[in-house]
């Protein structure tokens, strides 16, 4: 039915383009010119991965080097040992301390929301307005008392649950730790966030005031600690005490406790041995549960956290702690102790994500286990 590719080559001349079979025309180039990609974006993305890889993989070298460089002057730390909770403090202080500064904007505007609901009327608004009004140093007001506080909450706090959790392990013997192991976290928490409180108080004071009063007439950490004193004595600085101990130990007995719950359900869904993962992957697995256990978190110690800022902003000299608290009641409502909420789970969570994360990475660091994710009974040994 058609022509054959003979009958094709004998009708036409040999420079027709029908009698080219099997050749296919060349593009000319100009010389010195290379070859363009079709979609200029792939090999881009493809550049920047490779570039991001190669960083990777020299901070995990340099990470390394620097562990091995630190574990070869401390020595081998032994678990439940002085040095084992000297290196849990140091951890614990970086976690809570880097990354409560980090989110300074934050807390500032829901230290002022919670004060005044009608000062501004979205976050976002929040955020324009102080850094119109304030400039970039006016959003992070109340920096100071905050690293320095935290990182001195942090330090008791890790260090303290480590210590705690062993202490009531042995109290109780290894097999009822095991099977009570959820009263053991908590117990453990508890405790250490009770003495991580009375270092955090006083810096919680001075923060409080400097983010509350527009404009700011508190310029430094220790020149507000110093005027609180002259004011009101040493009481000033802790009259916040016992609502702060009401939003941070719940918070505290939720962070630790779900955590290793969250952390111990996640291992045993993946495949495998907490062991057979590297140590990205673990340190994974301790934001994924950070960020889950900061949610619940920040629900059980919001109305704590609202009536701290009221007390440190609003509470009158002299007044009773009881009355104080009765009368801020009043003014605000039940509906009043959730203002604030949403900023503060993004802020809470993000938070204490980072700060598992922080905290395993210099365990990782120190040449120790991350957290959890085994049984309390092999913890404990």
């Amino acid at each position: 039915m058609f022509p054959s590719e003979n009958i094709i080559s004998s009708t036409f001349s040999s420079k027709h383009p029908l009698n080219q079979s099997g050749k296919q025309p060349q593009l000319s180039r100009a010389p010195g010119t290379t070859r363009r990609e079709p979609f200029p974006a792939w090999s881009v993305i493809d550049d920047t991965k490779s570039k991001a890889d190669a960083f990777a993989k020299e901070a995990s070298r340099e990470f390394n080097v620097a562990s091995q460089k630190a574990q070869a002057k401390t020595g081998k730390i032994e678990p439940w040992t002085p040095k084992y909770y000297a290196a849990c403090t140091v951890g614990g202080l970086l976690a809570c301390g880097l990354t409560h500064t980090a989110v300074t904007p934050l807390d500032l505007i829901k230290c002022r929301r919670q004060v005044d609901p009608q000062l501004y009327k979205s976050n976002l608004e929040a955020f324009r307005t102080i850094r119109a009004a304030e400039g970039l140093r006016g959003v992070f007001t109340g920096w100071g008392p905050t690293f320095f506080g935290y990182s001195a909450q942090g330090a008791f706090k890790y260090g303290g649950y480590e210590f705690f959790k062993k202490f009531y392990s042995d109290l109780v013997g290894v097999e009822n730790a095991n099977r009570w192991k959820t009263s053991l976290y908590l117990t453990a928490s508890a405790s250490a966030e009770l003495i991580a409180d009375v270092a955090l108080c006083p810096f919680e004071a001075v923060k409080v005031r400097m983010q509350t009063t527009i404009p700011p007439d508190i310029r430094s950490t220790f020149t507000g600690i110093s005027n609180v004193v002259s004011k009101e004595g040493v009481a000033g600085l802790y009259k916040g005490l016992y609502p702060l101990w009401g939003r941070q130990i719940p918070y505290t007995m939720m962070k630790f406790a779900s955590f290793e719950t969250i952390v111990e359900m996640i291992y045993n869904y993946l495949p495998g041995q907490k062991s057979d993962y590297n140590k990205g992957a673990q340190t994974g697995v301790a934001f994924t549960g950070g960020y889950l256990a900061g949610i619940l978190c920040a629900i059980v110690s919001h109305p704590a956290d609202v009536m701290v800022s009221k007390l440190n902003a609003n509470r009158q000299p002299g007044e009773a702690f009881g009355a104080a608290m009765g009368r801020i009641y009043k003014e605000i409502g039940f509906a009043g102790l959730w203002n604030g909420l949403p900023v503060r789970i993004v802020m809470i969570g993000t938070l204490t994500g980072l700060q598992w994360m922080i905290y395993d990475s210099f365990k990782i660091f120190m040449g120790l286990p991350t957290t959890g994710g085994g049984p309390a009974a092999e913890q404990k040994k």
